[in-house]
């Protein structure tokens, strides 16, 4: 361990990307302990208490998702999935399972860095942490107040514009599943019936006002088959 920053607990069984993960991150001045097995995860997070846990799906031993779902039954640290599974059906039951947030390999060092920073911040909020404002770049939103100004011009938004983006803003940072996006702004009939249509196309609306290149967004952007994020670190 090295360092006064955040313990790291990096669950990875893979010796050369867990000496990659641990310096990238003793560079960042986290503390790091590695394990390879989920057992050992298990344990050493019951031990040491770890401020965040970076998780490898394919380990010896378990499922690295059965390893996050027995975390999260008591664990408030955030969770972070490094894995080289890519598909959709892995990240969404990652993210079902409790993990805060899920990088595939390979990954950029910033990325990973980013992505724990906001892991982080959500953590320190508590468990009532909601956000109600928002600010990056010239982009600012205050939730309560219904108010959006982006390059200190106001931006006018629909209802529905305004209840979809108030749960992004809620879980800044974080990738938002399709399903809870559709719950939250029309509802459970909604979720039930599937209607994808209509998020991408608000989702699009959105960009349009809150993007200087909707085509490449910098903010609002996709994950590929799983949800929404609204980024709060360009």
């Amino acid at each position: 361990m090295t360092g006064p920053g955040p313990l790291a607990l990096v669950v990875e069984d893979e010796p050369a990307m867990a000496r990659l993960l641990a310096s990238i991150l003793g560079s960042a001045g986290y503390r790091t302990f590695v394990v390879a097995t989920g057992r050992d995860a298990l344990a050493q997070a019951a031990t040491r208490a770890p401020d965040v846990v970076l998780v490898d799906l394919g380990l010896p031993d378990r499922d690295g998702i059965d390893v996050v779902r027995a975390l999260r039954a008591w664990m408030r640290a955030p969770i972070l999935v490094v894995s080289a599974r890519g598909q959709e059906q892995d990240k969404v039951a990652a993210l079902d399972a409790g993990a805060d947030d899920y990088l595939t390999k390979p990954f950029g060092a910033g990325e990973l860095l980013a992505r724990l920073r906001v892991a982080l911040r959500h953590a320190a909020r508590g468990p009532s942490g909601d956000v109600a404002t928002f600010a990056a770049g010239d982009l600012h939103v205050d939730v309560e107040r219904r108010e959006v100004r982006r390059g200190g011009t106001d931006v006018h938004l629909t209802p529905t514009e305004w209840k979809l983006l108030a749960v992004l803003v809620r879980h800044a940072g974080h990738v938002v599943l399709q399903r809870d996006l559709l719950r939250e702004v029309w509802g459970k009939a909604a979720e039930a019936q599937g209607v994808g249509h209509y998020l991408r196309i608000y989702v699009a609306a959105l960009r349009r006002k809150l993007e200087d290149e909707p085509a490449q967004p910098r903010w609002l952007v996709t994950e590929p088959g799983v949800g929404y994020r609204l980024r709060d670190e360009a």
